[in-house]
């Protein structure tokens, strides 16, 4: 069911999801040779329009966070925000840009790029285009993991985030343990975290009923993906953590090439291909688990981001950086249009649902009149 990619063509690229890559390794033989063949001439080129188009979405990026910060009961041009960012202009000025705005910009750049990294890892794994940490109900286990905490301990901040993320690696854990029999396949995956997201979505649903009305208000708002009441301290704690993953993460992208040489030919070249697959879906676990303790379960990012982000730039293979770059874009407009675009104020997890239903349907598409 992958959408059909080749070996990595530029530097932090990891190898796409496709069928071809599955037929590479399928051992040594006639059809082994010209993939590795293939892959030697072109790892390590880099392709003019990847880097056309990383450069564009920055630059999206950067001037739709500008546009973001100048929107709002007080509006204020881009010239006043530029300004403002740098130290001058009125003093209510930066006290709107810096101390009220600013947070809430980050936070959709970075964790929109947590998650669409995070997307792409899964995505690369498992050679499928449909596979993501909210498909598979790592989402819906990281929400768990934080009503539990709330229902048992009323905690803080902190311990909550830490509740999201130990209720996102068990969740994978279980997952992982479920469809392990007889080797990980990208579709056993899929199918066993699609039930085991139902089961967790109906408990979620049963604890919100039976808890306390402020308790079920607050985790129902977090619940539905939310920017509202970010602050500096959690997303400053969110970067922290995840730095040194995604440093990790690029450390490992070399291993993950060699995989798109077929698993034998990944190994005799010393890739370890099953523990280079397992510790890169724990990197991606926890990264989205990360993001999801400080916004709440924002579904389809990691979905979409990667698959988009590889169209955009005609790669054969999922990049990460591209990825990561388009999934800060898309939070970022979800954002401003749950803000400011519609009738009332959303969750930006409800714009990203509704957008994302409609990316999945053509997907799904796509996919069955590929395989007919």
């Amino acid at each position: 069911m992958g959408a059909g990619s080749g070996p990595a063509a530029d530097p932090g690229s990891v190898p796409g999801s496709g069928t071809s890559g599955s037929r590479s390794g399928s051992g040594p033989g006639s059809g082994s040779r010209p993939v590795a063949s293939r892959g030697r001439s072109v790892i390590g080129r880099i392709r003019p329009r990847s880097v056309v188009s990383g450069l564009a979405l920055l630059l999206a990026v950067l001037v739709l966070g500008v546009v973001a910060l100048g929107l709002g009961d007080y509006p204020l041009t881009p010239a006043e925000v530029l300004r403002a960012l740098l130290g001058g202009g009125d003093p209510l000025d930066r006290t709107v840009v810096v101390e009220w705005r600013l947070a809430r910009v980050l936070a959709a750049v970075l964790l929109g790029g947590l998650l669409a990294v995070s997307g792409a890892v899964f995505q690369t794994v498992t050679r499928n285009p449909l596979a993501s940490p909210d498909i598979l109900g790592l989402s819906n286990g990281a929400f768990t993991g934080m009503l539990l905490t709330t229902v048992l301990f009323s905690a803080s901040w902190p311990l909550l985030s830490a509740g999201a993320v130990a209720g996102g690696l068990l969740t994978a854990a279980a997952i992982w343990a479920l469809a392990a029999r007889g080797g990980v396949q990208g579709f056993r995956l899929i199918v066993v975290g699609i039930g085991v997201a139902a089961i967790l979505a109906s408990a979620n649903t049963w604890m919100l009923l039976e808890v306390e009305l402020d308790t079920a208000m607050f985790a129902s708002a977090w619940g539905a993906g939310s920017l509202n009441g970010v602050t500096a301290a959690p997303l400053a704690g969110a970067l922290a953590c995840a730095a040194p993953l995604l440093l990790l993460l690029a450390a490992l992208g070399p291993r993950l090439r060699q995989l798109e040489l077929g698993d034998d030919v990944a190994a005799a070249s010393g890739a370890r291909p099953a523990a280079t697959r397992s510790l890169a879906l724990l990197l991606a676990v926890v990264l989205a688990s990360i993001a999801t303790a400080v916004i709440g379960p924002v579904a389809f990012i990691a979905l979409a981001a990667p698959q988009i982000a590889r169209r955009i730039a005609r790669a054969p293979s999922l990049s990460l950086t591209l990825s990561a770059l388009l999934g800060a874009l898309l939070l970022l407009a979800s954002d401003v249009i749950a803000q400011h675009l519609l009738p009332v104020t959303l969750p930006v997890g409800v714009v990203t649902v509704s957008v994302g239903g409609v990316y999945l349907v053509v997907t799904l598409i796509q996919e069955i009149r590929r395989r007919a």
